[in-house]
């Protein structure tokens, strides 16, 4: 008899009915993303268009999975296992017989078609059973596409409202530069500063405690303040830029977050490791997913502490060196502020946060669609609420605290970052670059190697074109 849901006995225009639908909705979003496309095309918006031809990739690579799972589902199916090894680390307790009975026929017989079929009867022939069945496989499927668009969601919002909080500053810089000329040149004692006030405890074991736990308190409000910005704006200027003093400080910033977010919008292959970790340890009685929710408050916590402590080590630097300033009040910024001498290991820790965060609600919602509410695989109420408000206070505290101290703090580095120039004058440095390292290559060629050394302004610049053409290397 043949199959009633087999493809040779389904009416054609049944067939051809949702062949035409996905065949719209597919070229529909395909659209969308053209025309978001050419819009930040026209606007200039080279960091975000960027970001967007990187969601394009995660979404090609969900059609590679999709694709994997579908082909794979055959031998899958074939591949045949003890009953006895199905015995250890479920993430719910197997019912009996009756039970099972009694909540197949509840969701109508959902899962009978888990245990149909010829490739089901194929293990059962050997006394065993198959690794997954369709249906668990139909499921990780869904779980996957909706974790990898939640990322990316979540990844989005967090950078409009971070940006949102940052387009705040811009009148701060429009004060500045309005006002600039008109600074003072009189002495004032240290103390007597805004950023110092604020920002210095004292000198000592103690005052360095207190530093701690003010700068762990300091991310919750007012983050960045006014004398904040304006002291490590003219750090920055007066370290990289000093011949520039109306150098736009806002805009390079602006520009920097958006060209990291084309990085956070990724789903890298280590964030990739994290989710197989946290499935395989999701065994009934453990209460994974809640004690994994922590990991990205505590971690989102550290990192907001630690910035704020980087600007009150450029404040206690100042204060302990000088006890009197003649003019502004300027930062020393310096890799040494940060975890390992990297600015950038605060930009993988968000990343990190930012996905870990997205995989807790979307194993909520998928487990909840999925599974219902009342589901074991649920866990219990007390614990679910927790996890929920946990990611409301993750997303809402990285949006307007964590993502706006760090484009501003991160700029407190050694070295400025290539967005520092314009498109064209980077790809004027690029090519200036190459042409400088050919010729030098040739005249080592013909004289020997006896070549004068650089000047340090030549070996600035050639240090500049080296970082970008480093930042446009692929990524390995």
């Amino acid at each position: 008899m043949p199959e009633a849901d087999a493809l040779e006995f389904t009416p054609t225009w049944i067939v051809a009915g949702v062949c035409s639908l996905i065949v719209l909705i597919s070229l529909a979003a395909e659209r969308c993303l053209h025309y978001i496309g050419k819009t930040l095309k026209r606007k200039n918006q080279k960091a975000l268009f960027e970001a967007l031809l990187k969601v394009k990739e995660e979404l090609m690579l969900l059609g590679f999975i999709s694709l994997l799972l579908t082909v794979s589902q055959g031998v899958i199916q074939k591949t045949c296992i003890p009953p006895s090894w199905t015995n250890y680390m479920l993430p719910c307790k197997k019912m009996d017989a009756h039970t099972v009975t009694a909540e197949v026929i509840a969701l109508g017989g959902r899962r009978l078609l888990s245990e149909s079929g010829p490739r089901s009867e194929h293990c059962q022939n050997k006394g065993k059973v198959p690794l997954l069945s369709p249906e668990a496989l139909h499921q990780l499927h869904i779980f996957i596409f909706v974790l990898a668009i939640t990322h990316v969601i979540f990844s989005a919002v967090t950078m409009f409202l971070g940006g949102e909080k940052i387009r705040q500053w811009k009148r701060w810089e429009d004060e500045i530069e309005k006002n600039a000329g008109n600074g003072s040149k009189k002495l004032t004692h240290v103390q007597q500063f805004e950023f110092i006030r604020e920002r210095f405890n004292g000198v000592g074991k103690e005052s360095m405690i207190l530093s701690w736990m003010h700068s762990f308190a300091k991310q919750f409000y007012a983050s960045v303040t006014k004398s904040d910005y304006t002291t490590m704006r003219l750090g920055f200027i007066m370290t990289h830029c000093r011949g520039n003093p109306k150098f736009d400080f806002h805009r390079y910033m602006v520009r920097a977050l958006e060209a990291d977010f084309k990085k956070v919008v990724g789903i890298r292959w280590y964030l990739w490791i994290f989710v197989v970790i946290f499935m395989l340890l999701n065994v009934n009685g453990l209460h994974t997913y809640f004690w994994i929710s922590f990991i990205p408050l505590i971690l989102l916590l550290a990192v907001g502490t630690k910035l704020e402590h980087v600007i009150a080590q450029l404040a206690h630097e100042v204060a302990e060196k000088h006890s009197a300033i003649e003019g502004d009040l300027v930062v020393n910024p310096s890799d040494e502020h940060f975890w390992c001498a990297r600015p950038r290991v605060i930009l993988y820790l968000i990343h990190f946060i930012l996905f870990q965060n997205a995989f807790e609600i979307a194993l909520f919602f998928w487990m909840l669609t999925t599974y219902g509410f009342n589901s074991c695989i649920m866990d219990h109420v007390p614990l679910i609420v927790p996890r929920l408000v946990i990611g409301v206070v993750i997303q809402l505290l990285c949006s307007y605290s964590t993502l706006p101290l760090y484009a501003i703090v991160t700029q407190m580095g050694t070295f400025f970052k290539k967005e520092i120039f314009d498109e064209h004058v980077q790809q004027g440095l690029v090519g200036w670059a190459q042409k400088a390292k050919r010729r030098t290559e040739s005249t080592k060629d013909g004289a020997g190697g006896g070549t004068h050394g650089p000047s340090s302004g030549l070996e600035m610049l050639r240090r500049a074109a080296a970082a970008i053409q480093g930042s446009r290397a692929p990524p390995r």
